[in-house]
C-alpha cells in the first residue's frame, strides 16, 4: 500500500500549500480564479493532448473498460435522477453527477496503478473515457445551461458547436487524432506541451487548497448537505461495490483483474470537477466538499478492498 500513501502524501502536500496561500492572501482575492483559469484554458488542454496523443487507442477494447465505464455511468445516472426529482437544478445536478462518478485517474490513479496494481497502464482506459465522453458531455450541458439560447434550433446549433469551442474537448480530440494517425510528433514540438501541461495538476490542487481557507466543515447542514452526502456515498461506497458485482457476476473476473477494477472504482473524485465548477461558477461548494470527503475516505476504503480482495 505504499503507492496509496505516496500518492495521497503528494496531493495533501500541494493542497496544504494552496491553503497557506489562501490563508496568507499571497495571491490576492483572484488567486484561485486565476489558477483555475490557467488550468482550464491552458494547462489542462496541454496535458490532455500529450497524454492522448501518446496513448494506443486499442486499450479501449479492454474488458476492464466495460466494468469501469458502466460503474461510472450508473453513479452519474443515479445522481441525475435524484437531482431531477429533488429539483436541484441543471448546473448543480451536473456537478453532483460528476462528483459521484468522475474518478481521479490522473494524479492519484497513475501512482496507485503503478505501485498497488503493478501496471500504470490499467488506469488509461478509464482516463480516456472520462476525457473523451464524460467531460465533453458534461461541459456541453454546463455551457448550454449558462447560455441564452432558447428554442429547438438555437439550442441544437449551440449543442453541436459547444464541444468544438471548449479547449478541453478540442485538446482531447486533437490528441486522439494524432494517436489514430500513427504520427509521432518530434520531441521539440511536444516539449512546450509537456512543459505547460505539467502545470495542470499543481494549479488545480493549489486552487483547491486556496478554496478551503475560510470554508465551513464539509457535510454540515445546509442546502448542499443532501447532494454532498449522496455524491460521497455513491462515489466512495456504491461505485466500488457496483464494480465488484459487475466484475465478479457479469464479466466473470477474479483475482488480480477483479482487484484492479474495484481499486480504480474506489479512487476519489478528481480535482477536475472542482476546476469545472469554479470555471462555470456553479456547484462550487458541492464539488469542493465532495472532492475533499471522497479523498479522505479513499484511504480506509482502499485498505478494506486490499484486505478483502488483494
Amino acid at each position: 500500500m505504499s503507492g496509496v500513501m505516496v500518492g495521497f502524501g503528494v496531493i495533501a502536500s500541494v493542497i496544504a500549500i494552496g491553503y497557506m496561500l489562501g490563508r496568507l492572501s499571497l495571491l490576492g482575492q483572484g488567486g484561485m480564479r486565476a489558477l483555475n483559469g490557467l488550468a482550464f484554458y491552458v494547462a489542462n488542454p496541454a496535458l490532455l493532448f500529450t497524454i492522448l496523443s501518446r496513448t494506443d487507442m486499442s486499450i479501449l477494447l479492454s474488458p476492464l473498460v466495460s466494468v469501469s465505464v458502466i460503474s461510472v455511468l450508473l453513479m452519474a445516472l443515479v445522481f441525475v435522477v435524484v437531482g431531477l426529482l429533488r429539483g436541484w437544478g441543471v448546473g448543480r445536478t451536473t456537478m453532483g453527477a460528476l462528483g459521484a462518478s468522475f474518478v481521479n485517474a490522473g494524479n492519484l490513479g497513475l501512482p496507485i496503478s503503478a505501485y498497488v496494481l503493478g501496471d500504470a497502464s490499467l488506469v488509461a482506459p478509464l482516463m480516456l473515457f472520462q476525457m473523451l465522453v464524460l467531460t465533453p458531455v458534461s461541459l456541453t450541458v454546463l455551457d448550454l445551461d449558462n447560455g441564452s439560447a432558447r428554442g429547438f434550433w438555437p439550442v441544437l446549433r449551440r449543442s453541436l458547436g459547444t464541444p468544438v469551442r471548449n479547449p478541453v474537448v478540442i485538446a482531447s480530440l486533437a490528441g486522439v487524432a494524432v494517436s489514430l494517425s500513427g504520427w509521432v510528433p518530434p520531441a521539440p514540438l511536444m516539449e512546450p506541451f509537456d512543459l505547460v501541461g505539467g502545470m495542470a495538476v499543481p494549479a488545480m490542487l493549489l486552487a483547491f487548497g486556496i478554496s478551503l481557507h475560510g470554508s465551513p466543515v464539509p457535510g454540515r447542514s445546509g442546502p448542499e448537505q443532501a447532494p454532498v452526502l449522496l455524491a460521497v456515498a455513491l462515489k466512495s461506497v456504491v461505485q466500488p461495490l457496483v464494480a465488484w458485482a459487475l466484475g465478479a457476476w457479469v464479466f466473470g473476473m477474479e483475482g488480480a483483474a477483479l482487484f484492479a477494477v474495484v481499486v480504480l472504482a474506489a479512487l476519489p473524485t478528481a480535482q477536475n470537477v472542482f476546476n469545472y465548477a469554479s470555471h462555470y461558477r456553479t456547484g462550487e461548494v458541492l464539488s469542493r466538499e465532495v472532492v475533499l470527503l471522497t479523498t479522505v475516505l479513499t484511504v480506509p476504503v482502499l485498505f478494506a478492498v486490499t484486505y478483502l480482495l488483494g
